[in-house]
């Protein structure tokens, strides 16, 4: 069967780790890349779920308190420094 070429650009660091694992796991680039485009052929599409990040449960209570505190800013302390915060947890502590 005839081979062709495909050009990327990826972050080059991605690049380095991406052929660390491969090395490890006893291929190089190409037959990784090579293994891929089959898997996707046959699923038919992408061979893994793609889904937005969506946050958790905690940083979706993060996000809510911080919305409040946004509408209602009067209810919040504020402090002009960091040093002010932290003089504050340590005497707290």
């Amino acid at each position: 069967m005839a081979t062709t070429n495909i050009n990327i650009r990826v972050d080059s660091e991605l690049k380095q780790s991406a052929e660390e694992l491969f090395n490890d796991l006893g291929l190089n680039m190409s037959s990784a890349i090579t293994m891929f485009l089959k898997s996707a052929v046959s699923y038919d599409g992408i061979p893994f779920e793609l889904k937005r990040n969506t946050p958790n449960t905690k940083t979706k209570i993060a996000l809510s308190e911080y919305e409040e505190m946004k509408r209602n800013p009067e209810k919040y302390k504020r402090y002009n420094s960091f040093d002010e915060i932290v003089k504050e947890v340590l005497e707290d502590a």
